[in-house]
C-alpha cells in the first residue's frame, strides 16, 4: 500500500482504492515499507492521530526497503526511465516501485508516478 492510498484512507476518502485498503486491513496481509511508514507519520499534525496511526502501522508488516544493492537498482530504474523521457518526480517512488518489483509485490497506489514502472519495469498493481 503506498502512501498516496494511506493518506486519502486517513483524511476519509473513499474511492477504489482505500475501500481496498479498508477491506484488507484484518482481513489480508497488509505490508509497507519503512519508508511509507516515514511519509505517513510525518503528515500528522495532531498527536492523537498521529498515535492512532502510529498504533495501527506497527500492526502490520514492516519491511526495510533500502540497502546498497537496492540503491543501485532504484538509481538503475530511474535511469531507464529517465532514457524514455519520464522522470519520476520524488526518489521515494522510485524506492517503492523498485522494492515492489524486486520482491514482486504488488502496490496498491493513486500516485501517477507509479504507471511507469508499471508499464516498462513490471510493477504489479492489484
Amino acid at each position: 500500500m503506498d502512501t498516496s492510498v494511506w493518506i486519502e484512507y486517513f483524511n476519509g476518502q473513499e474511492n477504489k482504492e482505500t475501500n481496498t485498503l479498508d477491506n484488507a486491513l484484518g482481513n489480508e496481509v497488509v505490508a509497507i515499507g519503512d519508508l511509507i511508514a516515514l511519509e505517513i507519520l510525518q503528515g500528522f499534525r495532531r498527536d492523537k492521530d498521529y498515535e492512532t496511526a502510529k498504533e495501527l502501522l506497527n500492526s502490520l508488516i514492516i519491511y526495510d526497503m533500502l540497502g546498497i544493492q537496492a540503491s543501485i537498482s532504484c538509481a538503475e530504474n530511474y535511469r531507464f526511465l529517465r532514457k524514455k523521457g519520464i522522470t519520476i518526480r520524488k526518489t521515494a517512488d522510485v524506492i517503492i516501485a523498485t522494492f515492489c518489483i524486486a520482491h514482486n509485490f504488488p502496490l496498491l497506489f493513486t500516485d501517477k508516478d507509479f504507471l511507469p514502472f508499471v508499464k516498462y519495469l513490471g510493477l504489479k498493481s492489484p
